[in-house]
């Protein structure tokens, strides 16, 4: 077992009693993830086909809220409620994720109060507001709209949180430029760019609904 510095992050004075190194490699966490990943969205794909006049926009929406929805319960929802994961003895498949993706961002190992905070409540309502989204998607629901631009909303404010507080403090927490480009910046940046279209384009719907129904109350 490792002593406090015993670990690969940084900063290396960080300390982490107990800490256990990972017992999968980079391979190991990557290729069952993205591939499980893979499969989720295959499906949700395959059954929105079977809905009758569903746009292929509306499906890759489903298809997304579907992944984003699972990865903040579960993935994140390890992490927000397992504050000793770096200890894990055995390879449990999510604390491995954390472990290894801790090389990106030390806050997790370290269990920064900001990212704790942040990814407990995404996992909390984020989390079922995506599945909620898909579902009103496939329902053609009234709110789908507002739902996704506030789920949006949500996610983007949660990603401002994440990096700002990051830059306000020193924006050091990852081994390598290699981490720092693959999982800090390359892991998150989904989260800022399509909940960033879906807003817009969630907000132009809500807009022209608006506008049909005031073009309608002046007939």
């Amino acid at each position: 077992m490792a002593t406090a510095f015993e670990h690969p992050y940084v900063p290396r004075e960080l300390r982490l009693p107990g800490y256990v190194p990972c017992f999968l490699s980079q391979k190991d966490i990557l290729v069952p993830y993205l591939g499980t990943s893979v499969v989720g969205v295959a499906l949700i794909w395959f059954f929105s086909g079977r809905l009758s006049k569903i746009s292929m926009t509306d499906r890759l929406l489903m298809c997304w809220w579907a992944f984003t929805g699972l990865t903040h319960i579960i993935v994140e929802g390890y992490f927000a409620f397992s504050p000793e994961f770096y200890k894990e003895k055995t390879p449990h498949f999510l604390a491995e994720v954390w472990k290894e993706y801790s090389k990106g961002d030390s806050r997790y190992a370290a269990r920064d109060a900001g990212v704790v905070t942040v990814e407990g409540i995404t996992a909390v309502l984020e989390g079922p507001a995506s599945l909620l989204a898909m579902y009103a998607i496939a329902s053609r629901k009234p709110y789908s709209y507002i739902l996704q631009f506030a789920t949006c909303l949500g996610q983007l404010y949660g990603c401002l949180v994440y990096f700002i507080t990051a830059l306000l403090e020193g924006d050091n927490f990852s081994t390598s430029p290699y981490y720092y480009w693959a999982y800090y910046i390359g892991a998150n940046s989904s989260w800022v760019v399509i909940p960033t279209l879906i807003a817009i384009r969630s907000w132009k719907k809500i807009n022209a609904a608006f506008q049909v129904e005031k073009k309608t109350k002046a007939l």
